[in-house]
């Protein structure tokens, strides 16, 4: 049993997990977060069916939630048009609310919580009033935001014409409150695509992936990228049409779709999109960051040998979570690619109508 308790650096979906699998076996370790109250991440708002699992085992009943139901998928491109059934109920929840969920369980559960930023220095790890930390081993759920200090995700993993993040909230009118209830759409179009869903306020929560040459082709303008596909004929011109005239956009850049940690260092175990980054057309960015702390949180209390306790696991369950990854990630690249070229969405939307197809392949791009 180690002297000094894990800590935890990032208090999202993964960091909160890892904590409540901690506590539940006897483990108490001190979880650090930058903010006050949990935000509104950008990244998120569609939990799958596999994810809801994992969080009933976390202890969060799918009705405590009281999200959006989801049983079906729309996929568009252009004009041409499929609608089908998902392999299970998935559900449209905030990340403002999953995260408030989970850190109260976890605080439930007896979490110290610390609100603090980290970053590494001097080879420790330093909370921000530049006191080292004592710990043996640190669980880094940081999102897609690399820790001040520590060894970054390399540049290259985004691509020479790497991906982009937009995402924006607001209020539905009552036609297309109608359309979207019960339904998750996928608009695909040249350069990127874009995901729709009902949250659970009722709210549509609209987030593109887009490729940065797709946006400087609009003058590098958000609202003027809006506006053009606004423009375009079939379903997502309709969408965007529906925009508030000024809405409130959240952006991300350089996103490393496709990239993913594969190897560990020794104490280090890294979460969610510290351990690999899936394209958010697969909807299972949040089940990977409750796998990972899983998968951490059973390495970390392995018993089969010393060194495999504690910090000692943390290179064997890098290796095994990118080895659960690496699959679902070259998967989810294959389609994106060809999501995002002009010729290749109208062909994903005439192979989504092959039955059982779009079934089996949602199916495979959930985590274990």
């Amino acid at each position: 049993m180690n002297e000094a308790p894990p800590i935890i650096v990032g208090a999202g979906p993964a960091g909160s997990a890892a904590a409540i699998l901690l506590l539940s076996n006897g483990i108490a370790p001190i979880l650090y977060e930058r903010q006050a109250t949990p935000g509104d991440a950008l990244c998120g708002g569609f939990l799958s069916w596999r994810t809801l699992e994992r969080l009933q085992a976390l202890g969060l009943a799918p009705g405590e939630a009281s999200g959006h139901r989801v049983d079906r998928l729309r996929i568009t491109a252009g004009t041409r048009e499929w609608s089908g059934s998902l392999p299970a109920a998935a559900m449209g929840l905030s990340r403002r609310r999953l995260d408030s969920l989970l850190l109260d369980r976890a605080r439930a559960l007896g979490a110290e919580v610390r609100h603090a930023a980290v970053r590494h220095e001097e080879g420790a790890f330093r909370a921000d009033d530049g006191r080292a930390l004592r710990a043996d081993s640190i669980f880094l759920a940081t999102g897609k935001h690399d820790m001040r200090g520590l060894a970054r995700r390399p540049r290259a993993a985004a691509g020479q014409n790497p991906f982009l993040g937009l995402r924006t909230r607001f209020a539905p009118p009552a036609t297309m409150a109608a359309e979207l209830a019960g339904t998750i759409e996928m608009h695909l179009f040249a350069g990127g695509y874009a995901g729709i869903v009902l949250q659970e306020d009722g709210s549509a929560n609209l987030c593109l992936a887009l490729r940065k040459r797709r946006l400087a082709e609009a003058g590098g303008d958000p609202l003027r990228l809006f506006d053009q596909l606004a423009g375009q004929p079939g379903p997502l011109g309709l969408r965007m049409a529906a925009l508030p005239e000024q809405p409130r956009v959240d952006a991300i850049g350089q996103v490393p779709y496709g990239w993913y940690a594969g190897r560990g260092a020794p104490g280090l175990f890294r979460l969610g999109d510290q351990a690999g980054v899936i394209p958010s057309l697969a909807g299972e960015g949040i089940g990977i960051a409750l796998a990972s702390a899983e998968l951490a949180v059973q390495h970390w209390l392995a018993v089969q040998h010393w060194l495999a306790r504690g910090a000692g696991g943390a290179e064997r369950f890098q290796k095994a979570m990118a080895a659960r990854l690496r699959p679902r990630l070259a998967l989810a690249q294959a389609i994106t690619a060809a999501g995002v070229s002009a010729r290749g969405g109208p062909w994903l939307a005439r192979l989504a109508a092959i039955p059982g197809l779009s079934r089996g392949v949602a199916g495979w791009l959930r985590i274990d």
